[in-house]
């Protein structure tokens, strides 16, 4: 799994534990609706850490929650 999948599978996971949308995680961010689709959508696959920071803040979590996760312990190499 590259860092992409991980933090689009961690946004979804995040906002099933709260009952709330990808819709809804948007306007408690403040990042766009399209932004957002497009990372859980799997068509953006570089987030930008400012990015997962509002994310983290629209959920009231740190970004070390955020990366606490399993999904981030045995990601693949980026740089080949």
């Amino acid at each position: 799994m590259n860092i992409g999948e991980a933090v689009r599978m961690r946004i979804l996971k995040l906002c099933q534990e709260r009952n709330i949308t990808v819709n809804k995680l948007s306007t408690l961010c403040g990042i766009t609706q399209s932004t957002l689709s497009n990372i859980v959508g799997g068509r953006n696959n570089s987030t930008t850490v400012s990015t997962v920071k509002k994310i983290c803040d629209g959920l009231e979590i740190s970004i070390p929650e955020f990366f606490s996760d399993p999904l981030f312990s045995d990601l693949e190499q980026e740089v080949k």
